[in-house]
């Protein structure tokens, strides 16, 4: 039969919660001018970079007012120029006493009205400018785009509450889960502290581990309908091997117990009254020991009494074993989630 030493290893103490994949940055994108969308530059499904041209709004309008504004401009700005200069003279003919002093303050106001006048001609300008720079749609993140909303040839506006697409940043991703609201002390304890707990996302079954990331935000209130409280872990995702909205769990590394005494969990027995293992003792015999759990994982169980490093415990054929019972057995070799302490 199967056997394995105790060992003295590192083992983690975990805090599991059921979350989904949630991106830090969801954008959807709208058309901040009126007009004709011209062209659509992406392909549903692609990758973009922030600052790349996705879509083109008809701009010939706001060409044309553009040189509407423009022509304005240079119409007033004439007319101020040439106010300017009979104020000038008319300021040389005050000193003369050859004008009335209304005349010289009815063109200082005039002067003024034109200024106003040109300012608002340029205003006119800029805005015209800005409306052509919108026309060039432009992804404001790194992201991958999602379905195409809007087709070439329709007419979009600025009141329309649908969008032309949406893009997800999915580089780096997020993961937002739930933990008891008793669990809490103790994760916020470290994170206030400053230290970094790696959060691992598993699959639904908890059996492939997808991506290992880190704990970054917790919730600023319990959610008192159900006890728990709400984390946010961020993942690389370089792979892509998280999804927007993925069903994961997460499992936070709370601690780490260095050097405790490690056995495998197929090892411990349970019956109504104790937990206990079969120790194989020098002369091949075994014996029940009570022992005291401590932390577990997946494949390892931690003992605080009962067991010590060295000791042989039996894995399999546990039940046709008895107290005294002679063996043979086979030992395997141990496996921990940490290192083994020489």
């Amino acid at each position: 039969m199967d056997a394995a030493k105790a060992v003295k290893g590192n083992i983690g103490v975990y805090v599991t919660g059921l979350g989904a994949v949630t991106p830090i940055y969801t954008v959807t994108i709208h058309t901040r001018v009126d007009g004709e969308l011209m062209q659509v530059l992406y392909k549903e499904g692609d990758l973009v970079q922030k600052g790349d041209k996705l879509a083109e709004i008809d701009p010939r309008p706001y060409q044309a007012q553009l040189t509407q504004y423009e022509g304005q401009l240079i119409r007033d700005q004439a007319l101020l120029d040439n106010a300017r200069l009979d104020q000038t003279r008319y300021e040389t003919l005050i000193k003369q006493n050859a004008i009335p002093e209304q005349q010289l303050a009815t063109q200082s106001a005039l002067v003024k009205q034109d200024e106003g006048t040109v300012k608002n001609d340029q205003g006119l300008i800029d805005s015209v400018k800005v409306n052509l720079i919108y026309c060039n749609i432009t992804a404001p993140i790194t992201g991958r785009i999602g379905l195409r909303l809007v087709d070439p040839g329709n007419i979009v506006q600025t009141s329309d509450t649908t969008g032309l697409l949406v893009i997800t940043q999915l580089q780096p991703i997020s993961v937002i889960f739930t933990i008891a609201e008793d669990q809490l002390p103790a994760v916020y304890a470290k994170q206030s502290a400053g230290q970094q707990l790696p959060v691992d996302a598993f699959d639904r079954d908890m059996k492939k581990k997808l991506a290992s990331g880190t704990l970054t935000t917790i919730d600023n209130e319990i959610d008192q309908t159900t006890g728990t409280v709400k984390l946010r872990a961020t993942f690389n995702n370089s792979r892509n091997e998280l999804f927007p909205n993925q069903f994961v769990n997460a499992r936070l590394l709370q601690q780490e117990k260095r050097g405790v005494v490690l056995i495998p969990s197929a090892a411990v027995q349970r019956n109504s009254q104790s937990t206990y293992v079969y120790a194989v003792k020098p002369d091949s015999t075994v014996t029940v020991r009570q022992v005291m759990l401590g932390t577990s994982d997946d494949t390892n169980t931690e003992i605080t009494s009962g067991v010590v490093q060295g000791d042989v415990v039996v894995l399999t054929g546990v039940d046709k074993l008895q107290e005294g019972s002679k063996v043979t057995v086979h030992l395997d070799s141990p496996s921990r989630s940490g290192k083994q302490r020489k």
